[in-house]
């Protein structure tokens, strides 16, 4: 059954639990990856803020951020997205209870054992109804977790790794995932950048030249100032997500476009419909070959 076992939450520095909650559990696995779960919290300084340990049955998550450390065990076919959205969850409750002083100055085990009401609530609700508790942070968690992969480890070498902190000599590395990339550039991408890069040094000359014109003697064509230099902007940030992958890529694909198009069709007057055409064209072009440029690869862990 695909659930979350086990939470705790952690000090990065030492791997100090801080709370945790009471289940108990007597399988063999799962006394298996409690320890080895507590072999990783004492060597998460070492790692990026996100990772996933995988065992055949269990794995475990983590999740860091300042001076804590969300854990959690799962069942092998639990979702990574889920278990990362639940872990975001608890660090925001956690982080709203208690301040970095308390925190820093914690010298028992569990100093905050009674936080693990909290951690049965958020844990009760992932279990029986993820869906609705993690649908508002499911796409920002899924884009992050394809910008930056959570480090990949082997439950079965987490005792070993633990072994290396302590100075202990063994042949085991942990193995990052890389970075993505995006989709190579192709020729119509090529041509729409220098189409854009066109548009928008027209839009900047033409704002200039308007501005001048503007301070001088008409000082009512301002709105006609801004309505070129908003466009040369939308212009130089279509290139960027072009080239660059951005989180709210769709969204922002869009109101770009939209900037274009009603800056343009506020300008009919200074320019005609053929210059207007062209721009809009340009800008629909433009937000076609962002949207259809995609990451080279997808990891696969991401997915439900």
């Amino acid at each position: 059954m695909s659930m979350i076992f086990f939470a705790c939450v952690v000090r990065v520095r030492d791997g100090l639990p801080l709370s945790a909650s009471t289940d108990f559990h007597l399988s063999q696995d799962f006394l298996e990856c409690r320890k080895r779960l507590k072999a990783l919290s004492s060597i998460l300084a070492r790692y990026p803020s996100r990772g996933t340990a995988r065992g055949r049955n269990l794995s475990i998550h983590f999740l860091s951020s300042g001076d804590i450390a969300c854990m959690a065990i799962c069942s092998s076919s639990y979702s990574t997205i889920m278990a990362f959205c639940f872990l975001e969850e608890l660090r925001w409750e956690f982080a709203a209870s208690y301040n970095t002083r308390s925190i820093n100055s914690a010298s028992r085990p569990y100093a905050f054992i009674e936080f693990d009401n909290t951690i049965q609530k958020v844990k009760h609700h992932f279990n029986s109804s993820p869906g609705s508790r993690a649908k508002a942070s499911w796409e920002r968690v899924e884009e992050e977790l394809q910008l930056q992969p959570p480090v990949q480890l082997q439950l079965e070498a987490t005792e070993l790794l633990n072994g290396l902190s302590n100075g202990e000599h063994a042949g085991g590395r942990v193995e990052v995932v890389p970075t993505y990339r995006m989709q190579p550039v192709t020729p119509l991408g090529i041509l729409s950048l220098v189409l854009n890069i066109m548009c928008g040094a027209l839009n900047l000359i033409r704002g200039v030249h308007l501005a001048e014109y503007s301070f001088q003697e008409d000082h009512e064509g301002f709105g006609n100032v801004i309505a070129f230099f908003i466009p040369f902007l939308a212009c130089v940030f279509q290139c960027y997500l072009y080239l660059f992958y951005s989180s709210a890529r769709k969204v922002k694909t869009f109101l770009l476009l939209f900037c274009v198009c009603s800056c343009n069709i506020y300008l009919y007057g200074l320019r005609n419909l053929w210059q207007i055409s062209f721009h809009i064209g340009v800008a629909s072009l433009s937000s076609y070959q962002i949207l259809a440029r995609q990451l080279l690869e997808k990891q696969p862990d991401c997915g439900v």
